[in-house]
């Protein structure tokens, strides 16, 4: 399905065009749920009256894009770490400023294509994750990797990204 044209495309027929293709059901399979899980809260956010969320924690604000932005980034950065794990390697280290600063551009209204954009960038980031795992094979998902994660407590940590979904909510 071509989903170029048609920003009306739900994270539910993204997720189904995806899972036809190949059945995730090893570790990965978590990740695309919280991309999804993520995905169905941002597509509330388009009416966003601009005023930041707290955290649940009181220790920082979001906003509907930089919950995107976190989302991606911790998709991107562990989908590096698990690159780097298996090619026996270092992982490159963490210099993300992360939930710490509130960008300029994460103050920006969300509009329906901010929410297309999204739906392409993490929906495709958490596939991609999902089928390096898949890839990798079932024997290394529980291979220890110390002094870092298992590739499976990888994809555990990384299906918390609803977390920075949530802060923002369903509005």
């Amino acid at each position: 399905m071509d989903h170029t044209t048609d920003h009306t495309t739900t994270t539910a027929d993204l997720t189904a065009d995806l899972t036809a293709d190949l059945a995730v059901t090893g570790p990965g399979a978590q990740i695309e749920e919280a991309a999804a899980y993520c995905l169905d809260l941002a597509a509330t956010w388009i009416g966003w009256d601009g005023r930041p969320r707290v955290s649940e924690d009181g220790d920082r604000i979001y906003t509907p894009h930089k919950a995107i932005r976190r989302i991606a980034d911790h998709l991107v950065d562990h989908l590096a770490e698990v690159e780097a794990l298996l090619a026996g390697t270092a992982t490159q280290p963490d210099r993300w400023q992360a939930s710490g600063i509130t960008l300029e551009q994460d103050w920006s209204r969300f509009t329906e294509a901010d929410l297309g954009e999204a739906r392409e960038r993490i929906t495709r980031l958490a596939r991609t994750f999902s089928l390096r795992l898949e890839a990798a094979g079932a024997e290394a998902w529980d291979a220890p990797r110390t002094p870092s994660w298992t590739l499976r407590e990888i994809a555990e940590h990384v299906a918390g990204i609803r977390w920075y979904a949530d802060q923002v909510g369903r509005l």
